[in-house]
């Protein structure tokens, strides 16, 4: 549940940077999504501030100016929306900056050995963990090397006794600091095939490794497709279907030489608004109805279909706010059931 703060803690954030997890924390929100994000900003407006860079779209670990909204210079061409429609969000084109602390194994922990241990030990260890690799080291603060499938190979190539010390890997370790920027060290994972990584305190937190990269981006990567698909799917449909005075009606928000009747300028909201008969303007709810029939969808249960599509479209909003942990699995597989439906009905 969202609390407002006082104004007086509002005002004391007057000209401070703050970490976006402080503001978070400030409004007892633990996750930004489209309800929250404009509670929030809604409060610092009346406030007369606002943060630069948008706390909505930075991570966590980032800080924001809190400044006055008389700072910020006005945007061209303001978009007006309808009493009682929330307006759309608007995907950035570049995420903000990822860290290596923001991949998940970059941070779990460590499982090495040590000095006095077996080469043996390291690798039964390997074996029955799946470890491509095991750090030798003293705590978790000195490094001394470490144990790979690879470095293994090249003992036995070389003919040196099988000990711990002639299968370590030392010069030259890859290894980089959790606050380092993901994509720098993208390079050495590529080369090495894992990267060892040192948290705030200087310890060991963990290892990325190429698997680790490419799983991270495979689940912040893969929603923006399938949401992608869908608005294609949506387009291809209401665009064969609908002539461009219906269309017009829903692009109430845009100036008179915008409205170009256009299925390919709409955003999710105004699918919304060309079909749902249940919503409160009513000469859009009479033209939505209208629309629905010339779809001629006489087997898709309506009401279902636009409980699936706001959902969508919450679902979209909020991947439209980056943030560091990727979308949860349920809210993928919605899209991606969704977007089933819809292949099954365009032709």
């Amino acid at each position: 549940m969202t609390t407002r703060p006082s104004e007086k803690d509002l005002a004391a954030l007057k000209g401070s940077t703050v970490p976006v997890q402080g503001i978070l924390d400030l409004f007892q929100v633990r996750v930004r999504d489209h309800r929250t994000v404009h509670l929030i900003s809604q409060a610092l407006a009346d406030s007369g501030l606002t943060t630069l860079p948008d706390f909505a779209v930075c991570g966590l670990r980032s800080s924001v100016d809190v400044v006055p909204l008389a700072f910020v210079p006005a945007q061209a061409g303001p978009v007006e929306s309808d009493a009682g429609e929330e307006a759309d969000e608007v995907l950035p084109s570049l995420p903000q900056r990822l860290l290596l602390g923001d991949i998940p194994s970059a941070r779990q922990g460590v499982r090495g050995v040590t000095l006095g241990n077996s080469l043996a030990h390291a690798t039964f260890l390997m074996r029955t963990e799946s470890f491509s690799q095991v750090p030798v080291t003293t705590g978790m603060a000195q490094i001394h090397g470490v144990v790979t499938w690879g470095s293994v190979a090249r003992m036995y190539e070389a003919g040196k006794a099988a000990t711990l010390e002639n299968a370590m890997e030392k010069d030259s370790l890859p290894v980089a600091d959790a606050r380092q920027e993901l994509f720098a060290a993208l390079p050495v994972v590529k080369e090495h095939g894992y990267l060892l990584v040192r948290g705030d305190d200087g310890c060991l937190s963990g290892i990325v490794t190429a698997a680790d990269v490419t799983e991270r981006f495979e689940g912040s990567a893969r929603p923006f497709f399938i949401v992608g698909e869908i608005e294609s799917l949506l387009r291809r449909c209401l665009g064969a279907a609908l002539d461009e005075e219906s269309v017009k009606a829903v692009q109430t928000n845009k100036k008179p030489e915008h409205r170009t009747g256009q299925v390919s300028d709409l955003m999710f909201g105004d699918y919304l608004r060309l079909l749902d008969g249940d919503q409160t303007k009513e000469s859009l709810a009479e033209r939505a109805d209208l629309n629905w029939e010339a779809l001629k969808w006489p087997n898709m249960p309506r009401e279902q279909f636009i409980g699936r599509l706001r959902r969508v479209k919450d679902i979209r909003n909020r991947i439209a706010h980056f943030d560091e942990k990727p979308l949860p699995a349920q809210m993928v597989e919605e899209l991606t059931a969704f977007a089933a439906l819809l292949r099954a009905f365009v032709s």
